[in-house]
């Protein structure tokens, strides 16, 4: 009896970890599985973008920068895919194990009971059960044996139970184990499908470098050019920018107004121009994009130049590639404070938010004047498509005179 009743408790016990393990398992799955979902969905909007300019594609920097952001989105699902793989090989270890050791529990199971009813046939042949409880010497002892004889059959029946159960629950582990190869060999293919167009990217990339390395002098000299287009764009905003100071300052003056500065303003604010202004400071992290599809080719910052080494290409924004024609809409609520041609930026329009401001930049029309009040998701203006087919919007935040990194403030991808 105590033999058995260790067995049921181990059995117990596995059943329970097992469970456990192949809970945390399976939420690490899910979680992989919205990743990879995720990834596929961008990998299909680089897919849709790039392909508007394959018949035209041309060896440039736009370009390269474009591939490489899809081959470090490729590398992610295929790296994505290969924890799921290994995921999956603890999954089949965890399941073979339990398999292991609810055959040896079945096995012991099944010996315990075959010596139990190998015991009861010797009792049966050596003293028959009427005889055997009427035999006793007292009534006390008869009812002993009655005891002994009600426990025994109900352990007999147990044990039987038992081994229908643990048969029952080898046989749906079994079918699980079959599932999880099954979903491993899909994985196995979806794993070596994605990094063959993995290496493809690679070499489309290694080509393409290759070919702008040739290229150095032209791109220093586009280099130097792209410069200075920064700082017209700089200034024309800064200069704007200072003009709305300027006013705020003026019209706060003549009206003895309640206008204050908050704490790191530049400009005095109305109480509406406060709450607006901390609005948007409250939505930061979470502003829509200024176009509907695209991905980020330039970040904030100094970018390390693709191709020459030592060089580094300064962005006070963000260059997002989209579709062609797509449109260009505000992140926030706000009013228009100035829209203007710009050198190599084409139509641009800043915005002003309180005191925070957003630039949108080369743009081919735009659908707002001066003074025009907007609202979040408005349509400014469509964006440009350059003569290497590659349509992108420049994006850029500012809080007064002090620029900040766009990426830190629209929602993630």
């Amino acid at each position: 009896m105590r033999q058995q009743f260790v067995v049921v408790i181990t059995l117990v016990l596995l059943a329970f970890f097992s469970m456990e393990a192949l809970a945390q398992t399976s939420k690490t799955r899910e979680e992989l599985e919205r990743e990879k979902a995720e990834v596929q969905a961008k990998l299909r909007e680089f897919d849709a973008i790039l392909k508007q300019t394959a018949a035209t594609k041309k060896n440039t920097i736009g370009e390269l920068n474009a591939i490489t952001q899809q081959f470090q989105t490729q590398n992610r699902l295929v790296n994505t895919l290969d924890r799921e793989v290994k995921l999956l090989n603890q999954e089949i270890s965890t399941t073979e194990s339990r398999i292991a050791s609810l055959e040896q529990q079945l096995k012991d199971l099944k010996a315990e009971y075959g010596r139990m009813v190998y015991n009861a046939s010797k009792l049966n042949r050596s003293l028959s059960i009427v005889a055997f409880v009427f035999s006793s010497s007292s009534f006390n002892q008869l009812y002993m044996r009655l005891k002994y004889l009600k426990q025994y059959s109900d352990s007999r029946k147990q044990q039987a139970e038992q081994i229908q159960k643990v048969a029952a629950e080898l046989a749906e582990i079994r079918v699980e184990l079959d599932l999880r190869k099954s979903d491993k060999e899909k994985v196995l293919a979806e794993e070596r499908l994605e990094r063959a167009k993995l290496e493809e990217l690679r070499k489309e990339q290694q080509t393409m470098v290759n070919t702008l390395t040739r290229k150095e002098t032209s791109i220093k000299r586009q280099i130097t050019a792209t410069k200075k287009q920064q700082q017209q764009l700089e200034s024309m905003i800064r200069k704007a920018i200072e003009d709305e100071i300027r006013l705020a300052e003026a019209a706060a003056r003549k009206e003895n107004s309640k206008a204050t500065k908050s704490a790191g303003s530049s400009m005095p604010m109305t109480p509406e121009v406060a709450a607006l202004s901390s609005s948007f400071a409250g939505n930061k992290g979470r502003l829509p994009w200024p176009v509907e599809t695209g991905f980020v080719t330039q970040t904030f910052g100094d970018n390390p130049h693709p191709t020459l080494k030592g060089i580094t290409v300064p962005s006070d924004g963000l260059n997002i590639r989209t579709q062609p024609n797509s449109n260009v809409r505000t992140v926030f609520d706000g009013t228009v404070a100035k829209v203007a041609s710009m050198p190599g930026y084409g139509e641009t329009v800043l915005i002003k938010h309180g005191e925070y401001y957003t630039l949108y930049s080369k743009l081919k029309s735009v659908s707002v004047k001066s003074g025009q009040t907007v609202k979040a998701k408005d349509v400014i203006g469509t964006v440009a498509t350059d003569a290497n087919g590659e349509a992108e919007v420049h994006f850029q935040t500012w809080k007064g005179l002090q620029k900040m990194d766009p990426a830190t403030w629209i929602t993630s991808k």
